[in-house]
């Protein structure tokens, strides 16, 4: 398992990775000032840090009671991309569609277009993130 300094390092530096990246993309894809975009992403990142960090713990407690393994194959990293967006973008939906004044629909095509970006970078990112701070061999089982 992965310590909590390491999880916060992860969570952190995932979420500012992504901010310098999404925050400008939005706001010129979505047509929308730069400044409410960046309220909107700022949010964001800040709920899904917090989800990011419980999620990874549940997900890693999962994974060793039915793997008793922490690697991650491609499909389960596939899953894990999946189902951590999923979450997030029920979250999302609502705080997007109040703070724009706009639709839950025009909130759901936003936060879809959040959701690909993200399900694309947190497999890359998390992939990458392995590689450059691998799990101790003596951790990779319980």
């Amino acid at each position: 398992m992965r310590t909590t300094r390491d999880r916060i390092r992860h969570a952190l530096s995932f979420e500012i990775l992504a901010l310098l990246i999404v925050t400008p993309l939005g706001a010129w894809l979505f047509h929308l000032p730069l400044h409410e975009m960046g309220v909107v992403t700022i949010v964001s990142a800040t709920i899904a840090t917090l989800w990011n960090y419980l999620y990874n713990i549940l997900f890693d407690h999962a994974m060793l009671r039915l793997r008793g393994d922490l690697r991650k194959t491609v499909g389960i990293r596939i899953l894990h991309a999946v189902t951590f967006e999923a979450g997030l973008l029920l979250v999302l939906m609502p705080f997007i569609a109040w703070y724009l004044g706009i639709s839950l629909i025009e909130a759901f095509l936003i936060d879809v277009g959040f959701a690909l970006f993200y399900l694309i970078y947190a497999f890359c990112f998390n992939w990458l993130y392995d590689v450059i701070f691998p799990i101790p061999q003596s951790q990779r089982s319980a």
